[in-house]
């Protein structure tokens, strides 16, 4: 086995990490406390090619590998986990379930803006009676003539907001469960597309959540995106795209909480020397150190897998229930060494501890990761 990164990769990282370093990270805490969308960042990413980052070069994406991109969202997270989540989410939800489920006419018509940060992609799964259980789904899609019909409402949808295009996943056969729902493409200045009240949220406030309802939203027949039926598979499929994606942002996060920890334990003085030579704030960082490699690990092998096209669902779910448990942890050790500093927000490790939490509930639950991963070694999927 051969862990070392390629030249491109090591380039990549080295890259988004100066410039995270640079333009992000001295943002992050107005972004978080003034809740707002950094568009100029997002554009920059944009310029850099981080909002198409695995589309390939003939539509107008960066064309890379799967851990290039985990390497960069790992970067992006660990200077401002709401930048991060917003990268995140456009790549893994926003352009992933269009590109791996759309027509060449549809991805044409899409995918180019959406690769080059020129229209936001946002993806609306779950409702308020509809979480983990997404194929409770209400909302409706009638076929009338050439058009659909869609109503209902969706919530906690990412960038809904900011988004030019959301992917809807809709109910269009009742009584079939999972098998009577259909994705489709909803372009956001669509009649009867209503954006709904923004969530104030715990943390990652820079990234945008909030309400969509849909009130007699007609829109082309051909903007059913693949096959009837066939869009609870699709959603489902881009979930498991996107957890070691979750898992990266989350080594991100925690990354930038070792980070603070390894300064503010040379610099504090206690009982006349660095708090950071006595042991036990030694054995803290060095659990921290060897949980974050965990993850990072974890998270590189199922991108790795995916690259290669092997089988990487249960590794993606074990990355992104490690990395999102561990993370919290090493976040909570994060205040633990800054002690009563840690706890106000002078220091940033409790502005981590607020955006991780994320990680083990967007994107599937821990507790649905653990039902996914037993469900593959029992053989139940």
């Amino acid at each position: 086995m051969n862990f070392e990164l390629t030249d491109e990769q090591k380039m990549i990282k080295d890259t988004v990490k100066e410039f995270a370093d640079k333009e992000i990270k001295p943002r992050a805490k107005a972004i978080d406390e003034e809740g707002e969308f950094p568009w100029d960042i997002i554009e920059k990413l944009s310029g850099m090619g981080l909002m198409g980052m695995t589309v390939p070069t003939e539509y107008g994406g960066s064309g890379v590998d799967r851990i290039s991109y985990m390497l960069a969202l790992e970067e992006v997270g660990r200077a401002c986990g709401s930048t991060g989540l917003t990268m995140e989410a456009h790549n893994s939800l926003g352009i992933g379930h269009l590109y791996a489920q759309g027509t060449e006419e549809q991805r044409k018509k899409y995918i180019p803006d959406m690769a080059a940060g020129k229209v936001i992609g946002a993806w609306a799964l779950t409702e308020p009676s509809a979480g983990s259980d997404a194929g409770a789904t209400k909302t409706t899609a009638v076929l009338e003539g050439d058009e659909w019909v869609l109503n209902g409402s969706k919530i906690f949808i990412t960038s809904a907001d900011v988004a030019g295009v959301t992917t809807v996943m809709a109910r269009t056969d009742e009584g079939k469960g999972p098998k009577g729902i259909s994705a489709f493409i909803v372009e956001k200045d669509t009649p009867g597309v209503t954006i709904g009240k923004k969530e104030d949220k715990l943390g990652l406030r820079g990234s945008t959540t909030t309400e969509i309802f849909y009130e007699d939203c007609r829109i082309p027949k051909e903007n059913l995106l693949g096959e009837r039926g066939m869009g609870f598979i699709g959603a489902m499929k881009t979930l498991e795209g996107g957890r070691a994606a979750i898992g990266a942002l989350a080594v991100g996060i925690a990354q930038a909480a070792l980070d603070e920890c390894l300064v503010y334990a040379e610099q504090r003085v206690q009982f006349g020397k660095p708090i950071g030579s006595f042991q036990a704030i030694q054995w803290m960082i060095a659990d921290m150190a060897t949980e974050i490699e965990a993850a990072r690990l974890l998270v590189h092998k199922a991108a790795w897998l995916e690259d290669n096209d092997k089988a990487f669902g249960k590794e993606a779910a074990m990355a992104k229930l490690f990395a999102a448990t561990r993370g919290i942890q090493v976040c909570l050790n994060a205040i633990q060494v800054h002690g009563g500093y840690g706890y106000t927000k002078e220091y940033p490790v409790e502005r981590f501890l607020r955006d991780m939490k994320l990680m083990e509930i967007g994107e599937g639950t821990n507790e649905v990761q653990r039902m996914v991963i037993a469900r593959y070694l029992m053989d139940l999927r």
